[in-house]
């Protein structure tokens, strides 16, 4: 129903094919976990990227101190962000949803910093030569202008906080890494073929669904209704 609202009856069709075979597969509770696993974890990251981003795009001085703190979460390989959450936390879902939340947000920042960055400096000092206040440019002028690039770090985040929660499986997190990291311990192939499908059926299905609410962005919209004349 989601992707029929979202994206129209070819994608709500291939949802309901996707999440079929899912099923079909006997990993449909695994995918459903994996996937509640996301959504907290991604809203979550995009919460804490986007301020971020924002500040970063409006501060020099954040922006020196932001930035290398996103290469280093960035260039970290994902096992090591297991090591401090398991000492703090444990095993089970709680220390892989924090994992997840910290892998994510580097794409979120980097992104919403550079598309705030880039809008035209012209619409800003327009919106400042009316009296516009600072909160009310950024509003009105430079989150809307940016939100195509926004929209995509979204979409990066997303993406990067299911390929954490498989991983995440190796910590004790429920869901379809579990069911992989099981079957590579037991060697059971089918098993974990049917997982990585799963996760493959997932991935496509949250990207394109994420994909498409930057494609319904203002300017979006306007650069296809350019494109057309």
């Amino acid at each position: 129903m989601i992707a029929l609202l979202v994206r129209g009856w070819k994608f709500g069709i291939g949802a309901l094919i996707g999440f079929a075979l899912i099923d079909s597969l006997r990993a449909f509770d695994n995918a459903m976990d994996s996937l509640s696993q996301v959504i907290v974890s991604g809203v979550v990251a995009v919460v804490i990227a986007v301020p971020l981003g924002i500040l970063a795009a409006r501060s020099a001085r954040a922006s020196r101190i932001i930035k290398p703190v996103m290469d280093f979460m960035q260039t970290l390989p994902q096992f090591v962000y297991l090591i401090p959450v398991i000492f703090f936390f444990s095993i089970g879902a709680v220390p892989g949803v924090i994992a997840t939340v910290v892998f994510a947000l580097p794409p979120g920042v980097r992104l919403t910093e550079l598309g705030i960055r880039q809008v035209d400096k012209e619409m800003v000092e327009a919106g400042e030569a009316f009296g516009a206040p600072s909160g009310k440019i950024l509003r009105g002028i430079q989150i809307p202008l940016a939100m195509p690039s926004i929209m995509a770090g979204i979409n990066q985040v997303i993406m990067m906080s299911l390929s954490m929660v498989v991983i995440a499986g190796m910590v004790g997190a429920p869901g379809l890494g579990s069911q992989v990291f099981g079957a590579v311990q037991q060697l059971q192939l089918a098993n974990g073929f049917n997982g990585g499908l799963a996760v493959v059926i997932l991935a496509i299905y949250l990207d394109r669904l994420t994909s498409s609410f930057g494609d319904r962005s203002a300017v979006s919209r306007a650069a296809r209704v350019a494109s057309k004349v």
